[in-house]
């Protein structure tokens, strides 16, 4: 060791200083972007302030020269970045590459990382080998505390960036490709330079930290093949608890191989992990346990944990209510559900249904969750609540949860919102259509298109009801909403097929145009996902409310075709005096075309490049955990 110490002496001084370059670089990008929220939060308070003016037709317009040119440079980066090419293989979807925004971020990253592999370092002298082997090893050392950084559900990276770990959790798998390379080009320098003077066997002998570095260099490997998706879905459970272990033997590994005075990368990635840990045990005993539970006039209050009703709805969709939370979220937010009933020691992520209070339920701060069945805890909870459905019990459970997670943007400073989900993806835009439409401050929003699409009826039968209900809110608080709904796998019965409900053909609806302009795969890739509104009224089957004017008019759409996703984009934002939102929460398929179609549209209008067209955001929901 000591004669490692003294070889890494005659680099060290250099190599130090480009880790602390590397940090001064994540600085400096963070306070870009904290720079940009800045901006973005000024421009939405005038907006809002514009929209509580009645002399303002168009609050979402910008309204002075600096704004303008943000308008134009944002649209110019959203033009750029949401493009995605999708590979519509099924077994190699997975190896569709990101969108051009986060390509073109990793290739920025990979430059400075190429850039500090090779500066000065390639000399072709006595010290060659070891010169790119010791630059290789700082390289691939002061990446571990941004990795750490970015697995962490609670990172101060994401605080600061306004965004939550499930979105940073694709550069952290691209952090940890990058330190395999680096790595294996610093293990490959001095195997080689060992192995050209016959010293590595004896080499070995003398320096125990070589052991450690081949090991660390091990489990990156393994890490790096297991955390493909295919691996990742044969079993998510077994691969989330092997996933923690290698991630602490790895910093273990790290910190016995590196010298001393490079350990201050590992105690910072220690930091981070431990800071996480703490964190999230702190917030599950504080949102788990009450000192003084509610229990006067309400079901569900107990001191420990929640009580937790689970339903059975048709063959794939399980419904989970839990009762008597004691925190508040935002639509498009998150938590971590654990049943020991069902997994003892399992959490998964779910999205939040409801937005705010639900209608009818006892518990005066519930919230309601939808598992569709795959495999694993989500195949247990639903066997579970048929089986207690058929010996004709009400089956109540105890559950923990932890959360809510996620920074979902304001849906609200937006003229026109288009909502695109896939079958129990409405789970996620159900609820910010409630959020808008139940806010009782100023919102700029004046029209929503909501486009639900299934292969089976069953899928979105509790969705209907809950829909119809918020067409009769839009009315009340003057926002136009039109619901676009496909089921289009043939044969299955319709969710409207009892309703008086406009049906349309190819040639009528934005929503039902070409049959084959969407992607066969329209259910969401996510195990689990959420509903909206009281779904388990809909669960027991009950017989739906009498439709209303507003239900059985031109705002409800029905087609058994898939629909033309470009063409119900286009409509609204060419309608549109004002900037659109667009928010598709679905599989890969229907995301690709959604960022393609959002882009297209945005560069053929022109966006704020002087033809008078507002801009177009996008707001992508892919469950890749």
């Amino acid at each position: 060791m000591e004669g490692m110490d003294m070889g890494t002496n005659v680099f060290q001084t250099g190599n130090m200083a480009l880790a602390r370059d590397f940090w001064y670089i994540i600085a400096v990008v963070v306070g870009i972007i904290l720079l940009i929220r800045a901006v973005n939060f000024y421009q939405s308070q005038l907006r809002l302030r514009a929209r509580s003016s009645t002399s303002v037709q168009f609050p979402t317009k910008p309204g002075n020269s600096f704004l303008q040119a943000w308008a134009t440079m944002t649209a110019v980066v959203r033009e750029i970045g949401y493009p995605q090419l999708h590979i519509p293989f099924r077994h190699l979807s997975f190896l569709s590459p990101p969108s051009t925004g986060r390509i073109i971020f990793l290739l920025c990253y990979w430059a400075i990382i190429i850039y500090m592999m090779a500066d000065k370092a390639v000399v072709y002298d006595f010290n060659f080998w070891e010169r790119i082997g010791f630059r290789n090893a700082w390289v691939t050392v002061m990446q571990v505390p941004l990795l750490y950084l970015l697995a962490s559900k609670t990172s101060i990276l994401g605080f600061l960036a306004g965004t939550s770990y499930e979105r940073l959790n694709w550069f952290h798998r691209w952090v940890g490709r990058t330190m395999f390379v680096t790595a294996t080009v610093h293990g490959f320098h001095f195997y080689t330079e060992y192995m050209q003077a016959d010293l590595f066997a004896d080499m070995v002998a003398m320096m125990p930290m070589i052991k450690y570095g081949l090991g660390a260099w091990a489990v990156l490997l393994w890490t790096l093949v297991s955390s493909f998706a295919p691996f990742r879905h044969m079993a998510y459970e077994i691969f989330v608890l092997q996933h923690i272990v290698s991630a602490v033997l790895f910093l273990w590994l790290i910190y016995v191989h590196v010298p001393a005075y490079a350990r201050y990368n590992v105690w910072f990635a220690i930091a981070a992990l431990c800071f996480d840990r703490v964190y999230r045990t702190a917030l599950l005993v504080w949102q788990n346990i009450k000192f003084r539970p509610n229990r006067g006039g309400c079901k569900g209050g107990q001191r420990v944990g929640h009580q937790a009703q689970v339903r059975a709805v048709g063959e794939s969709i399980a419904v989970v209510t839990i009762k008597d939370v004691h925190f508040k979220w935002r639509a498009g937010q998150h938590l971590y559900l654990w049943m020991p009933k069902i997994g003892p020691l399992e959490a998964h992520p779910y999205t939040i249904a409801s937005a705010h209070q639900l209608p009818q339920t006892c518990i005066c701060n519930s919230i309601q969750l939808v598992v569709r069945k795959h495999n694993g805890f989500s195949r247990r909870l639903h066997d579970f609540a048929a089986q207690a459905q058929a010996a004709g019990k009400k089956e109540r459970v105890t559950a923990f949860v932890s959360g809510p997670y996620g920074v979902p943007p304001r849906w609200d400073i937006y003229e026109t919102l288009i909502l695109i989900s896939a079958s129990t993806g409405a789970s996620f835009t159900l609820p910010i259509l409630e959020s808008v439409l139940s806010t009782k401050k100023n919102v700029c929003t004046r029209r929503i298109d909501f486009l639900l699409t299934a292969k089976q009826g069953e899928e979105i039968d509790f969705y209907v009801s809950r829909l119809h209900e918020l067409i009769d809110r839009a009315k009340e608080v003057g926002i136009e909403l039109l619901v676009h709904i496909a089921v289009t796998q043939s044969g299955q019965v319709s969710p409207f097929s009892n309703m008086n409900i406009k049906t349309v053909d190819s040639t009528l609806s934005l929503a039902a145009t070409t049959t084959g302009s969407m992607s066969k795969e329209m259910s969401t890739e996510k195990a689990t996902e959420t509903g909206s509104g009281d779904i388990e009224g809909s669960a027991a089957r009950s017989p739906r409310k009498r439709l209303s004017a507003a239900s059985v008019d031109s705002h409800v759409f029905h087609t058994a075709i898939r629909p033309d996703v470009e063409a119900f984009i286009r409509q609204p934002v060419e309608a549109t005096g004002g900037e659109t939102s667009v928010v598709v929460c679905g599989g890969k398929s229907l995301v690709a075309r959604v960022r393609n179609s959002v882009a297209a549209l945005s560069d053929e209008r022109a966006v704020h490049k002087g033809t008078g067209a507002q801009g177009i955001h996008l707001h992508v929901e892919e469950y890749c955990f």
